[in-house]
């Protein structure tokens, strides 16, 4: 395996190089600038990474993603000293990015995190550089559930980018305090702080340059405050703009991890769905949450654990289309909520760790299937542990565990589960 790692990395330098000369040799390549006169990053690093990003993904398998990850690490070898200039430092910078979005991709959260903070020392990078680690890094750790580490870290970013000189960055100056501002704000809705959101999203959806990630946040505050056509209205412009991969040659437009273009996608089609069912379009509702839990699957794979968060909400669909037309889908509802508490990998009824991964949804899973059993006379016993298990391990700060599935209430606060950080806003 190793060998054929080093055999591709090879060839992808060759080709690289090649590529390079005839580039450059024809006309100045405009992709890879910042908007200076000089390329932001090595155009052959870009084309390493964007080999490396395609061989892994290619087969999904542990070994491509060790070989995916033995090309990146040949190609941080080639680059300059972290201490060069800031060609150099956004060569690396991008480099870990990418092994940081592979490492995520496979599961290994904590080896992501370490590349991202060493990203974040680059600090003769590209802000645009910066703002991708940072905006990485507060997702992840809010996927962890580790906000209070999140919100530092979003503090620090907008900190840096109204001390550091901008004027390099050109045009991007507002995009990327767009985006600061609103990863901030996705902090402060995870954390039921819905006015102080209102004021870092404030101005986001006026900025053209976006990435989809700071107007998908955006779409979620506007969601969760029932403000149904505008964030209807930002869902769809997501899903109808936002490319639909990595570009790794733009310092300005990098996204990375769970606010990947890809993630983005995924979670703007599932909040939209989500919407649907929220406003009682319980048709549109099932064949938007079907797509989603498609391309979950498809991107994922079938068992991961986001396919779990997906099927929850598909089966919290289900129990409000039952509540409100008065029918049933007991069956349906057991069927999905046993399946999401499987890939969700749910610990025993009888352990007592609360502070669990992907928490409020393992709880939001188990309480909807405590009420499936507590209507059955047989199994209520059983649903009854399921419900005090479920009660114990929710952490929302806005909505209690009960208000979440009475959201047919005409007065209740409505939820919106974020695909990208597996939390419940």
């Amino acid at each position: 395996m190793i060998h054929a790692a080093v055999k591709l990395s090879k060839s992808v330098i060759s080709m690289s190089r090649t590529s390079l000369v005839a580039a450059t040799s024809s006309q100045p390549l405009r992709f890879l600038h910042d908007g200076t006169n000089s390329p932001s990053s090595n155009p052959v690093a870009v084309q390493m990474i964007n080999y490396a990003l395609s061989h892994a993904r290619s087969q999904k398998s542990d070994e491509s993603y060790a070989q995916g990850m033995l090309i990146l690490e040949q190609c941080l070898s080639t680059q300059s000293s972290e201490s060069a200039g800031q060609f150099a430092q956004n060569s690396i910078g991008t480099v870990l990015l990418a092994m940081s979005n592979l490492l995520y991709e496979r599961g290994s959260f904590e080896e992501a995190i370490e590349k991202l903070h060493r990203v974040q020392g680059l600090t003769r990078s590209s802000l645009g550089v910066r703002v991708a680690a940072t905006e990485a890094l507060v997702g992840l750790y809010l996927q962890l559930g580790q906000d209070d580490t999140s919100s530092v870290l979003a503090d620090k970013c907008l900190d840096f980018l109204h001390k550091d000189d901008l004027r390099s960055n050109g045009g991007s100056k507002e995009s990327l305090i767009a985006r600061a501002k609103a990863v901030k704000g996705l902090v402060e809705l995870v954390t039921g702080n819905l006015e102080s959101a209102e004021s870092f999203f404030h101005g986001v959806q006026d900025i053209e340059a976006w990435n989809g990630t700071a107007v998908l946040s955006y779409g979620e505050f506007l969601h969760a405050t029932q403000q149904f056509s505008l964030a209807k209205e930002l869902y769809q412009n997501i899903i109808e703009g936002v490319p639909k991969n990595e570009d790794f040659s733009d310092m300005n437009t990098l996204a990375i991890c769970n606010m990947a273009s890809d993630e983005v996608l995924l979670a703007a089609t599932f909040a939209l769905g989500q919407l649907e069912s929220h406003m009682g379009n319980f048709r549109a509702a099932e064949e938007i949450l079907t797509k989603a839990l498609t391309k979950t699957e498809e991107y994922f794979g079938s068992s991961h654990p986001k396919v779990g968060v997906v099927l929850t909400c598909i089966a919290l669909m289900y129990r409000n289309k039952a509540r409100q037309e008065r029918s049933s889908s007991l069956l349906i509802q057991e069927g999905l909520y046993r399946r999401a508490i499987e890939f969700l990998k749910a610990p025993p009824l009888e352990s007592k760790e609360t502070k669990l991964d992907r928490g409020d949804i393992l709880a939001l899973a188990r309480g909807g299937y405590a009420e499936v059993l507590c209507v059955q006379q047989n199994r209520k016993t059983e649903g009854e542990k399921m419900k005090t298990w479920a009660e114990a391990v929710w952490s929302n700060r806005r909505m209690s565990l009960t208000d979440v599935l009475d959201i047919s209430e005409p007065s209740s606060k409505v939820p919106v589960i974020d695909v990208r950080i597996s939390r419940v806003l």
